[in-house]
């Protein structure tokens, strides 16, 4: 079917200004702690103008997911594409936030225990897919990477979690087949030398039970008005894909690893085009 391919400046009333600096940046509220966020009001402006409702966008380098934010928003189909777990894991994070009802279907990352061992088998194989089974592990339970994603010495810290007005925990992800009671001892000292007050050992190998054991041996951490909590903790990844973030026992646990996103109520307040 013939179709006739209309232009902004050749629609009656305003044309459409290339200056935009009404559009500010992602600040406040909105601004979740990725390091290259846009304002979705910014991406609000540029689907309304290219697209209708009910078409598809596509962003194949979509980061924190602010094009597929304000895609959802407006009423658009999308499909949003990232090489780092880090960013699918704050996408997924985003979206149920602040659309608690909707549905998407995530490709390319594990979904269960044996999709996590094909992911560190590659790692082991591969150096660089290690980092990426390590930023999944911990967007798994919503922890903060102890390098920002950045290659290089983590001095043990691979993960952080923060709760109550100043606490921390540091999260140790173990991919390996191998786990010892050492792994333990060395937790351990992180905390102390970090001056931490939990350490979780996140590990894809169920742990022996003189792991157990010295965990328990660490103790607990109390809070004034919360139940204590074990200072050394140990999650599975089994645990961790079925409980995500329930996996792990802090006491007033802060989302300053990355925010929150504001729940959205209503369709987007950018003007609708005649497209």
């Amino acid at each position: 079917m013939p179709r006739i391919r209309q232009y902004s400046d050749e629609m009656p009333g305003i044309p459409l200004q290339d200056d935009w600096n009404d559009v500010g940046q992602a600040l406040g509220e909105e601004r979740l702690g990725y390091p290259t966020q846009k304002p979705v009001a910014l991406l609000e402006r540029i689907i309304a103008a290219s697209s209708n409702p009910g078409d598809v966008v596509l962003d194949p380098f979509c980061g924190c997911g602010t094009t597929v934010h304000a895609a959802e928003k407006l009423g658009r189909n999308w499909i949003g594409i990232d090489v780092t777990h880090l960013a699918i894991g704050l996408i997924e994070k985003r979206l149920r936030d602040a659309f608690p009802a909707v549905q998407f279907t995530t490709h390319g990352v594990p979904q269960d225990l044996s999709g996590a061992r094909d992911l560190a088998r590659r790692g082991r194989e591969d150096g660089k897919y290690y980092f990426e089974f390590e930023k999944w592990a911990l967007s798994l339970i919503n922890a903060q990477p102890g390098n920002l994603s950045k290659r290089g010495a983590d001095k043990g810290i691979d993960g952080n979690l923060y709760f109550g007005k100043t606490a921390r925990a540091i999260v140790s992800v173990k991919a390996g087949d191998n786990v010892s009671v050492a792994m333990i001892r060395d937790l351990r000292g992180v905390i102390e030398r970090e001056k931490a007050e939990v350490g979780i050992l996140l590990t894809l190998t169920p742990p022996k039970k003189t792991m157990v054991a010295e965990a328990a041996a660490a103790g607990q951490f109390e809070m004034e008005g919360f139940t204590a909590v074990p200072r050394i903790q140990i999650v599975t990844i089994e645990e961790a894909l079925e409980l995500r973030d329930r996996a792990v026992r802090l006491p007033a646990r802060r989302d300053d690893a990355f925010k929150r996103a504001a729940r959205e109520t209503g369709a987007g307040a950018q003007a609708a085009f005649d497209l």
